[in-house]
């Protein structure tokens, strides 16, 4: 089995450069055409993409339906694969972040697998519940089949982390564009999960 993974389209908080985390922030006009282009980009051959599973948040969402009504494949709302909660630092710029929290941004930023934003979620917390999600979609479906999850920057560069075995540090390395694909195989994600409580 492939799993193709990739980013929403783009929002009018990407353009902002706020963090959206688990805030249910709409696709704009761009993201909506970033979608269509990512279900034109899937048709051809190559990809055979049998079923589409996509985080519950509305961006998410709205860029598997476009895909599924435009390749007549069904999509399917799986919880886990959300982006992470960055608490109390959702709605702010990074800039925001870094003046009115320097002591836990620094913290935070030193140890990201593990430290958790104000009132949010670690990056553990986040593999933890998406790794599970992936695991039951792997159950649900024949091993010969193709998969597309449609999700946010921060799952796909975790698991990458994860896999690659990258500290959390450097995640950019990893960071795609919206709708960009990457393909991951069962034995990437068999994997992570073997990895995911080793220090």
């Amino acid at each position: 089995m492939n799993l193709y993974f990739t980013r929403h389209g783009h929002t009018p908080w990407n353009e902002e450069k706020i963090i959206q985390g688990s805030k249910d922030i709409e696709l704009s006009t761009k993201g909506i055409k970033q979608a269509h282009e990512l279900a034109d980009s899937l048709s051809n051959g190559e990809f055979n993409i049998s079923r589409i599973y996509t985080s519950p948040l509305k961006r998410a969402e709205i860029t598997a339906k476009i895909s599924s009504i435009e390749l007549d494949i069904p999509f399917q709302i799986m919880t886990g694969l959300e982006e992470i909660n960055l608490g109390d630092w959702e709605g702010r710029t990074w800039k925001d972040v870094k003046e009115n929290y320097p002591k836990e941004f620094n913290t935070w930023l030193h140890n990201r697998r593990l430290e958790k934003s104000p009132n949010g979620e670690s990056y553990q917390d986040l593999l933890e519940r998406v790794l599970l999600a992936i695991e039951n979609i792997i159950k649900d479906n024949n091993s010969e089949e193709n998969i597309l999850v449609v999700t946010h920057s921060a799952v796909i560069m975790c698991l990458q982390c994860l896999i690659n075995q990258v500290p959390f540090e450097e995640m950019d390395k990893y960071k795609l564009g919206n709708t960009e694909v990457i393909r991951l195989k069962t034995e990437d994600i068999e994997k992570a999960v073997s990895l995911l409580n080793v220090e």
